[in-house]
């Protein structure tokens, strides 16, 4: 558990390390980049490295937490990574039932695992589940999204590699959008963000605009139209069980 620098959430919890790439968003991996570093910072959870690995002692901590959080679940991993059993992700989903007092913003690049196991898991309404959607190839995956049971549903158009004219909103909540950072980022062109925004708010779909990336995000920031575009879905929170 940590305190997070990413926009959209507070803090992350990582259960589970490790992944392998699936599509064109996973080239330049900060998860990877960063596993590298805690490994040879000598951080024992990282000892492998990048190779998927679950983390049983991490179960206890989101009981310890004493006031209500916004998580980021895996944010150096992919909780429907096909190596993970769905024992373990049962248990993810079970600490995740236990403590409705947090929300849990869960996200994946494989939805189609997601798909065939989400009636396996019970969804309360402090899960909030999302797909990385980074060009028209992968679009499908918001279908596999729609289909689940989740109540919050939301896309990650991060990093965004190209335009995304005709996007399917039906039972979508939120959208992020961001562009890809590093030495090496691939270009966001504006048109492409702002054509995201408008479709989000011809759907009514809160919009969240967390950069533009490049090799310094910092002083590119995160500014369109001449605002910061910071929608949430509705935060429903109930008390611990």
């Amino acid at each position: 558990m940590a305190k997070s620098s990413i926009e959209w959430t507070e803090m992350t919890w990582n259960p589970t390390t490790g992944c392998s790439k699936v599509s064109q968003g996973c080239k330049f991996c900060y998860a990877e980049i960063m596993s590298k570093r805690l490994q040879a910072m000598g951080v024992a959870k990282y000892k492998d490295n990048f190779k998927v690995r679950t983390h049983n002692k991490e179960l206890k901590t989101p009981y310890t937490w004493k006031k209500s959080k916004i998580v980021f679940v895996n944010s150096m991993s992919d909780l429907f990574h096909e190596e993970i059993p769905v024992s373990f992700i049962k248990k993810v989903f079970k600490v995740m039932n236990e403590n409705p007092q947090h929300v849990f913003q869960v996200l994946t690049k494989r939805a189609e695992r997601l798909n065939a196991i989400y009636d396996q898991l019970k969804w309360t309404h402090n899960i909030w589940l999302g797909v990385s959607v980074e060009d028209e190839k992968v679009v499908h995956r918001i279908d596999l999204l729609r289909d689940t049971t989740a109540r919050v549903k939301f896309l990650s158009l991060e990093p965004l590699l190209g335009p995304l004219p005709n996007l399917n909103l039906t039972n979508i909540d939120w959208v992020i959008v961001g562009g890809e950072s590093g030495h090496t980022p691939r270009p966001l062109e504006p048109d492409w963000v702002i054509d995201i925004q408008d479709q989000c708010e011809n759907s009514d779909v809160a919009f969240f605009f967390k950069q533009w990336g490049g090799k310094n995000k910092k002083k590119n920031g995160r500014e369109l139209n001449g605002r910061t575009y910071d929608e949430m879905p509705e935060i429903e929170l109930q008390h611990s069980v």
